[in-house]
């Protein structure tokens, strides 16, 4: 019997606010009091500097950034800047990635302090699993995604999409695995995002190398639902999980459905 994760499709939220949701629900899976998750969701326009980010990477001014209703927000997963808004599909997954288990050679009760208790887990094997996650969701809709040396994400090769002559990344990827082995932050697949915000930000500190979406190579374009739906089957199939989708009120409730 597969373990299960609870799957919470969203809709469009804050980008602090599910920052915050991310920690409240990582605690919980830490100490077993709630099953693994995966948060699926949109956030209004933002740029989010990951713990490489530069500031010069920032191409808007002030008044470019109020204009154009995008917040700026410095946050703690890895990776540079990337921008998210309406049209894109966010999904964080929350899973104790340690293995043996959550505490993985400690017990429940000890404090994770030291360096000796740090919890280990294959992190970059965490990263390229990801990555598949997508390139396989695309596939089910006949598109052709891949991974390019060196770089983090998924991205479209050159003869793909018209006018560009690099590839173009179609997702970003930056995640933070905290002190009980729990992971946070996690994907951003284009859609059919307002791709004239990737102007205002060297994405990724990658200049040179432009974003694409789903919208400028599939005609038509698939609804979100079944991009979700493609994303959670391609989630459960790589990861061994048996996908739940919960109502979104357990959330807000605080109720454990361990």
């Amino acid at each position: 019997m597969l373990p299960q994760c609870l799957v919470y499709r969203l809709g469009l939220v804050p980008y602090r606010t599910a920052w915050q949701l991310q920690d409240d629900l990582a605690a919980r899976i830490a100490c077993a009091s709630h099953p693994p998750a995966l948060l699926l969701l949109q956030h209004p326009h933002v740029f989010t500097f990951g713990r490489r980010g530069q500031a010069a990477h920032l191409l808007w001014d002030e008044a470019e950034l109020e204009r154009r209703g995008v917040e700026v927000v410095w946050a703690d997963r890895g990776g540079d800047v990337t921008y998210h808004g309406p049209g894109q599909l966010v999904g964080y997954p929350l899973l104790p990635l340690t293995p043996g288990g959550l505490y993985a050679g400690t017990k429940p009760s000890e404090p994770l302090l030291s360096s000796r208790a740090q919890p280990k887990g294959d992190y970059i094997g965490y990263l390229r699993k990801l990555e598949q996650v997508l390139i396989d969701a695309l596939a089910h809709f006949n598109v052709r995604a891949m991974r390019l040396e060196g770089k983090t994400g998924v991205w479209l090769p050159p003869d793909t999409t018209a006018g560009r002559g690099a590839p173009a990344k179609i997702a970003a990827i930056g995640v933070k695995v905290d002190a009980r082995g729990v992971s946070r932050h996690g994907f951003a697949l284009n859609i059919d995002p307002d791709m004239s915000y990737w102007e205002g930000i060297v994405a990724c500190g990658l200049a040179g190398h432009p974003a694409a979406s789903l919208a400028e190579i599939l005609h038509p374009l698939p609804p979100n639902e079944a991009v979700e739906q493609a994303v959670i089957d391609a989630f459960a199939r790589l990861f061994g999980y048996e996908m739940v989708i919960e109502p979104n009120e357990t959330l807000s409730s605080g109720e454990d459905t361990k």
